[in-house]
């Protein structure tokens, strides 16, 4: 599996452009689905004052275009890097959080249960339509942001399995 960079500058940010997102995407999408899986990163350079606290994640324009990339691509996590933590970082762009010096990320609750339910149906969705098994990639997914969902769920989804 070969990783796939989306480069972001100050200019992609500032003016919407997800035309390297497209692209990435696009590239990453010829082949099989399972090589697709798991293989984009972000490449985020935009000029930054050092005595800026914020992560990228709390920057108002950097999180407008992530944004509006999931609007576009609400089925992205699945080709995001997960081990390289491409995941946490897409969720931090799309639901509030709080950064803790000894605890790391901290996301609301709520709205990270909110945001996983919605993708646990796009994705599922999704995936059934590429004809893709889709019970384990859901799981994983949703153990990594640390719920542990019912297969019960999966059967009112997906079918029993």
């Amino acid at each position: 599996m070969s990783t796939n960079e989306i480069q972001l500058d100050a200019t992609t940010i500032e003016t919407l452009d997800l035309s390297p997102a497209r692209e990435a995407i696009a590239q990453q999408l010829k082949g099989a689905m399972a090589d697709a899986e798991q293989s984009l990163r972000f490449q985020i350079d935009i000029p930054r004052d050092p005595s800026d606290p914020r992560e990228l994640s709390e920057i108002p324009e950097i999180r407008l275009w992530f944004i509006r990339l999931d609007a576009a691509y609400p089925w992205l996590p699945l080709l995001l890097d997960w081990s390289s933590g491409e995941l946490a970082r897409y969720v931090a762009m799309l639901v509030p959080h709080e950064f803790h010096r000894t605890e790391g990320i901290q996301f609301n609750p709520e709205a990270l249960e909110i945001f996983l339910m919605s993708k646990i149906f796009v994705l599922a969705s999704w995936l059934e339509e590429q004809g893709c098994p889709s019970r384990s990639r859901l799981k994983a997914m949703s153990q990594l942001l640390g719920y542990e969902l019912d297969d019960g769920l999966f059967d009112l989804l997906l079918g029993p399995g």
